[in-house]
């Protein structure tokens, strides 16, 4: 990171470093910023105070940078240096079939965030939902029933700030569950490491594999048609099935559904820079992360959906064997060759991250600090063409977006 370019929370957003996590609206004092959703880049912080510069938000923030929660070097195995230290590792779904329909793969979150409630002595959960009334975008909500879990089950591949609700956790009398993506819980690793009353009311943090937040612009160019924006009833990008279709719904019964591999296909042109930038896709900062287990799927004999399941924590081994023996859960042992297997694809882009770093230092833009990732060793397991490829693209692409220039 040039350090000297980046001093202040404006600067975060200008070099295009902001993810939109919301942490710093919970850091900042009240009236100081607000969080508004661009159309075109996400979730960003906009000073309301011009005598206010929220630099002390920079050590929480994942867009200066992030740590590992532990030295790579020191990892058992190969494989827990591409995707982190795990204490177990599960494959399987949630044992209520409903959860399981509902949800974008297994439904592992959903229901141990519903364990949690109902057996785990936890106040709610804090995650990302639709908004009720204008359902193309988020909005970081409370589920304390099955109900309002079921109803908020399902990827959001556009803008959240589940990190803007965290005081709320901070001033509960019962702890809570946490669910948001991996740059999220980065930010909340930082933060409760200062919070007290924060670390002692997170009860349990979870994610799940991310390959990236697209804008709210990919959604509204698949929902283009064929009824107006402001009668759009529902949206569902996942779900209902694995893995399910983009849905949009128009109060006029309309329905425009596009398949989960075309879909996602156009959301990714959408992905900011920070997203491209991401070291750590499988949320190695979360008690317990989980995604889809892709290498059971098969389009043309459609299954319902399983997870891979990543335990991080002790307490989030203690909770998640509660959750089994409750039989909340369906799982069973699995090695670190099916999370290779099953994630393949999200685990080669981070062997290019150390040129994409690269490339963007050699032209002087500001770049996240990443500390504990293995991402030289990775870089250095690619073949020399693959390594000029990925620098030279990406120093292309920024002289050409003109990432060398704060963003207007």
């Amino acid at each position: 990171m040039n350090l000297h370019r980046v001093k202040k929370l404006q600067d975060v957003v200008d070099w295009r470093l902001c993810i939109g996590c919301g942490a710093c609206a919970y850091a900042s004092p009240p009236g100081k910023i607000e969080l508004v959703n661009l159309p075109n880049v996400g979730i960003r912080p906009r000073i309301l105070d011009t005598g206010y510069n929220g630099s002390e938000c920079l050590p929480y923030c994942p867009g200066v940078g992030v740590s590992a929660p532990c030295d790579p070097v020191g990892l058992k195995t190969a494989a827990e240096r591409e995707f982190g230290a795990t204490i177990e590792i599960w494959v399987g779904y949630a044992s209520d079939p409903e959860i399981r329909f509902r949800a974008s793969s297994g439904g592992i979150l959903t229901a141990l965030a519903l364990f949690c409630i109902e057996r785990g002595g936890m106040g709610y959960v804090l995650h990302t939902g639709k908004d009720g009334e204008r359902p193309w975008l988020n909005q970081t909500v409370q589920s304390q029933s099955r109900q309002q879990l079921l109803d908020r089950a399902g990827s959001r591949y556009a803008p959240s700030s589940p990190c803007d609700g965290l005081a709320q956790v901070e001033s509960s009398d019962l702890p809570c569950v946490f669910i948001g993506k991996p740059c999220d819980v980065a930010a909340v690793a930082a933060l409760r490491k200062t919070r007290p009353a924060l670390d002692r009311n997170l009860g349990l943090v979870l994610t799940f594999f991310c390959a990236g937040t697209p804008s709210t612009q990919g959604t509204l160019d698949l929902a283009a048609a064929p009824g107006p924006l402001g009668r759009l009833i529902d949206l569902r990008y996942r779900g209902d099935g694995w893995p399910g279709d983009f849905r949009a719904r128009w109060d006029d019964g309309s329905e425009k559904r596009i398949s989960y591999e075309q879909s996602w296909g156009r959301l990714t042109f959408y992905r900011p820079l920070r997203c491209n930038l991401c070291p750590d896709g499988l949320g190695q900062l979360a008690d317990i992360s989980c995604g889809d287990a892709w290498d059971e799927y098969d389009p043309k004999r459609p299954t319902p959906g399983a997870s891979i399941v990543l335990v991080r924590t002790r307490r989030g081994q203690r909770i998640l064997r509660e959750a089994i023996e409750a039989g909340y859960l369906t799982l069973q042992p699995a090695g670190s060759d099916r999370v290779l297997a099953a994630q393949k694809n999200l685990l080669g882009r981070r062997h290019e991250l150390f040129g994409r770093l690269l490339a963007l230092r050699l032209l002087g833009i500001p770049a996240p600090r990443y500390l504990g990732y293995s991402l030289f060793s990775a870089w250095m397991g690619l073949p020399l063409g693959r390594k000029f490829r990925t620098v030279a693209g990406t120093l292309w692409r920024a002289l050409r977006r003109r990432w060398w220039t704060r963003a207007a």
